[in-house]
């Protein structure tokens, strides 16, 4: 199945903006993380299509992953 996935921030360092990534059927959003070496320590923000997700979410094609580090501010 495909999956867009979307990395933000400081995830995009050395990696991309966009990319469509082939998976295996009932693959979850931690194995996007597995795939790119992602901790799950630095992700603060799942979303999936636009809705919050957790690491064990299964994925259907044709889903969007975005995925954000932790927003510092002060």
């Amino acid at each position: 199945m495909q999956v867009n996935v979307k990395l933000f921030a400081s995830l995009r360092e050395g990696r991309f903006k966009t990319e469509v990534v082939d998976f295996d059927s009932n693959s979850r959003v931690i194995d996007v993380m597995n795939k790119y070496e992602l901790p799950p320590e630095e992700v603060a923000i799942c979303l999936v299509n636009g809705r919050d997700a957790d690491n064990e979410h299964v994925l259907q094609n044709g889903d969007t992953v975005s995925l954000f580090p932790p927003v510092g501010g002060g």
